[in-house]
């Protein structure tokens, strides 16, 4: 059961609120040395909120120059990746050469998926897809059957279309 002090309402007359006393502003201080001391800390905290204001996106969002020298380094190796792939694969099955070209080949290839295939934002570009599809065919060629192995027509075509298609889109920015 509840007291009964809770329940009857409270006679006294209230008592007047103490004024809340600043840590900052020392209780020595004359009058108009206060109201000069709180007008400047006004000033200062308004100066700091305003210029936190200003300067934060500033230092959140220095996104756009980095993502720039990332996109131009994906499109500068993409397109040494894609020379690579057409020398090799339009090399003549005679060639001495062959073996030492597929293995870099490999070699350039592994080392460019490895890098890119991690990075989400790339994922769905089509020039990544195109050439990590051509990327897959030839080194699945030259796995299967020895760097020495001539790529048959059908696939060599599919190959040289599908890079044609990933410097195409990777010219647009795709």
């Amino acid at each position: 059961m509840a007291s009964p002090t809770l329940i009857t309402p409270n006679t006294s007359t209230p008592k007047p609120l103490t004024p809340i006393k600043s840590k900052l502003t020392n209780p020595t201080t004359t009058t108009s040395s206060a109201t000069t001391t709180t007008l400047l800390l006004t000033r200062r905290r308004d100066f700091l909120s305003l210029a936190a204001g200003i300067l934060s996106p500033a230092l959140l969002l220095p996104v756009t120059p980095a993502w720039a020298d990332e996109n131009e380094e994906y499109a500068k190796e993409t397109s040494e990746v894609i020379k690579k792939v057409r020398a090799t694969v339009n090399l003549d099955k005679n060639d001495p050469n062959i073996a030492n070209a597929v293995a870099e080949l490999r070699e350039t290839s592994n080392s460019w998926v490895a890098k890119y295939r991690r990075e989400k934002s790339l994922l769905g570009r089509a020039s990544f897809r195109d050439i990590y599809s051509a990327l897959n065919a030839v080194s699945g060629h030259y796995i299967s059957f020895g760097p020495t192995a001539p790529i048959p027509a059908k696939r060599k075509q599919r190959i040289l279309e599908e890079v044609d298609t990933a410097e195409k889109a990777l010219l647009r920015g795709r």
